[in-house]
């Protein structure tokens, strides 16, 4: 194992067992669904997502990352940025990238009945940061790369980016609770729980809001920003109107075959 998978190892299963602990001591708001199917299909997806990747991916972020700095692609390279300052561009940079990407697979119907799998969780948890359909996971790391290789980016600046961003996920589909005025504060500079917990609400309007995964600056500077969902914490509805089965949404043969699906629930 090299020290990248390491460290991105020992800072996810860190902060995984963090959450869970914290969600077992204080819980944001009560869970619905059967909790134990449920977990096992979303980490078995996460275990199944994680083994596709390594085999449907011949190169990695990172790995581009080297070679721009190798053979001097990208802007960054181009004009020979300073290595501390390609890191701070690249983890800034990137971070707008997804964001990007997450308002595009709402946008676009064929990428939403992809996404759709994250958004059919019933319930929010540290689990539901992990449950991405497999064609999202593969088509993701298609597009950082290329992101990568435009930029030119810095590889610590991209393996930052990694570990911040599985954190930064797993921290704000977590059901935990946060004192108000800490949360206010925090929501300032990152996405919070209860920020994102909005984005999960079976409301149209609130699904197509607070697309942030780090950095809350984006979806209030392009305007996406929902500050509190319309029924509050405790008594809004997490998922999609027409995806409430457990057996579809909770089981790994129904969460694969749910982008083929019929539905008319697009995004407009």
């Amino acid at each position: 194992m090299t020290e990248e998978s390491a460290l991105r190892l020992g800072s996810f299963l860190v902060v995984l067992l963090v959450m869970n602990l914290w969600e077992w001591l204080a819980p944001r708001r009560p869970l619905i669904a059967q909790k134990s199917p449920r977990l096992f299909g979303n980490y078995l997806l996460a275990v199944l997502n994680t083994v596709v990747l390594r085999v449907a991916t011949p190169i990695s972020a990172v790995a581009m990352a080297i070679i721009c700095e190798e053979k001097q692609i990208g802007l960054f390279q181009a004009y020979h940025v300073p290595e501390t300052v390609n890191v701070v561009l690249t983890v800034i940079l990137l971070d707008l990238a997804i964001y990007g990407q997450h308002v595009l697979f709402h946008a676009v119907p064929l990428f939403w009945r992809i996404h759709r799998v994250h958004h059919a969780d019933l319930d929010l948890d540290v689990s539901s940061g992990l449950r991405f359909h497999t064609l999202e996971i593969v088509l993701s790391m298609a597009i950082k790369i290329g992101f990568v290789a435009l930029l030119g980016a810095s590889a610590l600046g991209v393996i930052l980016f990694e570990v911040i961003l599985n954190a930064t996920a797993m921290f704000n589909h977590s059901n935990v609770k946060l004192p108000l005025g800490l949360d206010n504060l925090l929501r300032k500079v990152i996405v919070t729980p209860d920020m994102h917990r909005v984005h999960h609400s079976v409301y149209r309007n609130e699904t197509n809001s607070n697309y942030g995964f780090n950095l809350s600056c984006w979806d209030r500077l392009f305007r996406t920003y929902i500050a509190q969902p319309k029924d509050g914490h405790e008594g809004m509805q997490i998922g999609l109107s027409e995806s409430r089965d457990e057996q579809t949404t909770n089981r790994l043969a129904g969460i694969l075959k749910m982008p083929f699906a019929k539905s008319e629930d697009f995004m407009e």
